[in-house]
């Protein structure tokens, strides 16, 4: 065997040659894995706790390695920590860390685990973690929306289909609408964050150990609900890492909704809103401008968290089990999706509630386009016209509006009488902004009523939410 010094890492007692350089870099992980040395020393903790209650080591080393890694937590909390990609990931630079500063008891800390368990484990927990904190901020998007909707329940603006004035609705119902999306999003997360909550620790590299180890007292030390049953798929599993970022490309889309509105309503061709300026920017050029790229922003990190995805999905298409090296390029695309959806979530539950709608320009845009058409319509059918005639007589009132520039609650009487018999003064009262939105006074519609009671029963429902642990 070589004396090389350089083939003495933690697991290179099988090797005749040191690594090559290169490859030492490039197959590091611990510039982008050191993120999860928090869990690494919890999860490392209850596994010697774990050791020291089936006998496997003494309360004496368990006292040891305790003290060490508690030095080591401070290290990394004051930034005094060395990383070495010698070492290659966060895993390894903690133990051989730990080792330096309490010796042989050091080494005893991975009896009955493997890296593969070990960063299964580590995962999960950072995951969950995020996962918490994103439910913290999508729960405060929501109240936000709410609170903004409750307040605009008669605030009447245009319904739009095709991007075209379609019907008049009110901003409240509008805002409910983005928080519907929402609300499934959060249950979208939470079912993620069920799914996850599985101890891996014990499965060791592939097959589990030999040694009597406890695995349901790990898993309670940490928090999750009950160790993994299968080994094998224990630590080759990252359903939960692709089912996150599945959650949090759709979420991002609706965000992106949300934004596209956001930016077409501060136009000067909509003038539907004000965005307060911390959250837009100027040009360099143009004095005038007052850009909202907050919105932009968001709408635009939707890519790379779709793309995030896509990565996860085709890194696990036809991996065979169990472990393989391809799952460390599992992090960066996780970790970088964790953090755009934590930003652009605390973005957005910022700047949603500080919207303010502008309500003449809103009420003035509802008028045109021949939005109450409809009711019309529906009043000609009460008066017994069958739909189809109702919509025929609407649209040839339409056309003639279109032709004069009248809207139809502008149109006199005997106009409107010209296109249909049966149209009496009461017409008026259904042809009016305020009639049209009354009029839609069931579950789900957009009467004023209705918004009130359905922001009541929205924030109900956030309310009734158990709080993360």
């Amino acid at each position: 065997m070589s004396d090389n010094q350089d083939t003495s890492k933690l697991w290179g007692g099988r090797f005749t040659e040191a690594t090559d350089q290169f490859v030492q870099q490039f197959t590091a992980s611990v510039g982008f894995d050191q993120r999860l040395a928090r869990e690494d020393i919890r999860g490392s903790l209850a596994h010697a706790e774990m050791l020291s209650a089936t006998g496997i080591l003494s309360e004496e080393e368990l006292a040891h390695i305790r003290q060490g890694m508690a030095t080591i937590e401070q290290e990394i909390a004051a930034g005094n920590f060395r990383w070495s990609a010698e070492l290659e990931d966060v895993h390894m630079n903690i133990e051989a860390r730990l080792t330096e500063l309490i010796g042989i008891t050091g080494k005893k800390l991975h009896t009955g685990r493997s890296r593969n368990d070990q960063v299964a484990t580590d995962i999960r927990l950072h995951l969950r973690s995020a996962i918490d904190l994103i439910g913290v901020e999508l729960t405060r998007l929501q109240k936000g929306t709410i609170a903004l909707a409750a307040a605009n329940c008669d605030t009447i603006m245009p319904g739009f289909t095709h991007l075209q004035t379609a019907q008049p609705v009110v901003f409240g119902h509008h805002l409910l609408a983005w928080n519907e999306m929402l609300e499934r999003d959060h249950g979208r997360l939470m079912d993620c964050r069920k799914r996850l909550n599985q101890s891996p620790l014990g499965a060791a590299a592939l097959a589990g150990t030999t040694y009597p180890i406890d695995r349901h007292r790990t898993a309670a030390a940490l928090g999750f609900d009950r160790p993994t049953e299968n080994s094998l798929d224990s630590v080759s599993d990252r359903d939960f890492a692709i089912e996150f970022c599945a959650f949090a490309a759709l979420l991002m889309t609706h965000l992106s909704r949300i934004a596209e509105e956001l930016v077409l309503w501060t136009s000067a061709q909509f003038n539907f809103i004000e965005l307060p300026d911390r959250f837009c920017t100027g040009s360099s050029i143009m004095p005038q401008k007052k850009n909202p790229d907050v919105p932009e922003l968001v709408r635009g990190k939707v890519g790379r968290v779709n793309g995030h995805l896509v990565c996860l999905l085709t890194l696990m298409k036809s991996q065979p089990l169990a472990y393989n090296k391809d799952n460390q390029e599992d992090k960066e695309p996780l970790f970088d999706t964790i953090d755009t959806v934590l930003g652009s979530l605390r973005a957005f539950a910022d700047m949603v509630p500080a919207v303010r709608p502008k309500t003449e320009p809103m009420r003035e845009a509802a008028r045109r386009g021949f939005s109450t058409a409809t009711d019309l319509a529906d009043y000609l059918v009460r008066k017994g016209l069958p739909f189809r005639d109702a919509h025929e007589v609407v649209g040839k009132a339409v056309a003639h509006g279109v032709a004069s520039g009248e809207d139809l609650a502008e149109m006199s009487l005997p106009t409107l009488q010209g296109f249909c018999a049966a149209i009496g003064s009461d017409v008026y009262e259904v042809l009016t902004l305020e009639g049209s939105v009354a009029a839609r006074d069931h579950l789900g519609g957009t009467a004023p009523l209705q918004v009130a009671a359905a922001a009541e029963r929205a924030l109900a429902r956030i309310m009734e939410r158990p709080r993360p642990a």
